[in-house]
């Protein structure tokens, strides 16, 4: 019975975070391990399991975001990302029939790299604008780019959700073998990327076979508003890369080499370093705060100056947003792991793909890829899920895009002012769900695909 009070309480937790929005679902989840705590739940930040301290309260993924933001805003500040986007502004325009191919492409190459989707923001203007100039509905090529943004992070070799999922399987666990960061970062990527362009190319089959009126001519709401004047277009703009831009850039860029290369030279696989000074949690921390500290000497910005850039503001909002909600799904995991294993363990082993169906619609609640990953999986890995089941079912985690409450959600409905990216009456009929469910599913069935391949 107890149970049942417990996961009402973490589900009433979550729905009063996704009312107040943004940063708020982590102050709600922090509420929810209080209340957890006077019902009888086991709350601690960490325990002692034989030999090894693991930890209930996400330190370990939080410090990490904090550290990839800090790196990632200098870069911002420098100019970096203003420099990407007019890479990306310069390659859409020159090739805008591919421009539903070319948009996933580059928001998900932007969050593979950063570790974070908060990067799409300064991309999706760009989108829009060649989307108008060559009477494509916004929609279409948005959807799908947001989407991307999304899942691309559970290929991430920097995001806070491969790095605890590769430590977490990088032991043996559940009577199975260790797992590699390399190959989990290799099937996640060989799952995703291809999952991503293959719902691009649906959708442009659709709009070509099926839906013969998907120009954005033939949308009425654009109609409407482009005769209130409420259209506006916005020309290429000439740019020139402010003093240290694009060196922020390939700073940037050696930092994530010099963390795969370290990842791979203390992999099990390889054992290039006998003996790490330092693991590889503490080393990706280290390097990106180093990363940080060479741009601001380099590009000559003021440290001051990063703590409002925007990509740090919403970073740290992220990191609240983990640390209150992966808290309260491992306390409640971990107070009832008994009874779960009792009820769900034969059926997950048995039937693995449903842990994508847990994940799927646990991230579209808890709007986070790494808090739902750090407060599911552990218990999926105590049921003896096996690896390729675990590793499949990850890039359900990115499943942000059901509900259109989601930040880059949000911003792409603001800028698209023909009012193609439109979210109807009712809640769900918006033009991310269904990009986004087929995205996933590609994904889950690669990763199932590769994962016996590689694992």
């Amino acid at each position: 019975m107890m149970v049942w009070i417990h996961l009402l309480v973490v589900l009433l937790a979550i729905f009063l975070g996704a009312r107040l929005g943004g940063i708020g679902i982590g102050f709600a989840g922090g509420l929810g391990v209080i209340v957890l705590g006077l019902l009888g739940a086991k709350v601690r930040t960490f325990y002692v399991d034989g030999t090894s301290v693991k930890l209930d309260i996400p330190v370990d993924v939080v410090t990490i975001i904090m550290a990839v933001i800090a790196a990632i805003a200098a870069m911002q500040v420098a100019g970096g990302l203003d420099y990407l986007v007019h890479l990306a502004d310069v390659i859409l325009r020159k090739n805008p029939k591919h421009l539903m191919f070319l948009a996933p492409i580059i928001t998900y190459l932007m969050t593979w790299m950063a570790g974070t989707g908060h990067t799409a923001f300064s991309t999706m203007p760009v989108i829009t604008e060649v989307a108008k100039e060559n009477n494509i509905r916004p929609a279409r090529p948005l959807s799908i780019a947001v989407v991307a943004s999304q899942i691309a992070i559970t290929a991430s070799p920097i995001s806070a959700a491969v790095v605890w999922l590769s430590t977490e399987l990088g032991k043996p666990h559940g009577g199975q073998p260790p797992v590699d960061y390399l190959q989990i970062l290799a099937v996640t990527f060989l799952a995703t990327f291809p999952a991503c362009m293959i719902v691009a190319a649906l959708t442009l089959a659709w709009d070509k076979f099926v839906n013969k009126k998907s120009a954005l001519e033939f949308d009425p709401v654009y109609q409407e508003r482009k005769a209130a004047g409420l259209v506006h277009h916005r020309d290429a703009e000439a740019y020139a890369a402010p003093k240290g831009a694009k060196a922020s850039v390939v700073i940037f860029l050696i930092g994530l080499v010099l963390v795969m290369l370290y990842s791979a030279a203390i992999s099990d696989k390889l054992k290039w370093i006998a003996n790490p000074p330092m693991p590889r949690d503490a080393a990706i921390i280290a390097i990106m705060l180093s990363i940080a500290t060479i741009i601001v000497l380099v590009s000559k910005i003021r440290p001051a100056d990063i703590l409002n850039a925007p990509t740090f503001k919403s970073g740290m909002s992220a990191s609240v947003c983990v640390l209150g909600v992966a808290w309260l799904g491992t306390t409640f995991v971990n107070t009832h792991i008994d009874t779960i294993k009792g009820a769900a363990g034969g059926l997950l082993q048995g039937h693995s793909w449903l842990l994508a169906v847990v994940l799927f619609f646990a991230a579209s609640l808890l709007y986070s890829q790494a808090a739902t990953a750090k407060a599911l999986m552990p218990a999926a890995i105590a049921l003896g899920v096996g690896n390729v089941g675990l590793v499949a079912a990850f890039a359900a985690v990115s499943a942000l895009f059901v509900l259109p409450t989601y930040p880059t959600l949000l911003a792409a409905v603001e800028m698209d002012d023909t009012g193609s990216t439109r979210v109807g009456k009712a809640v769900f009929n918006h033009p991310f769900l269904v990009p986004g469910v087929l995205t996933v599913a590609f994904a889950v069935g690669l990763g199932y695909l590769f994962g016996a391949m590689i694992l």
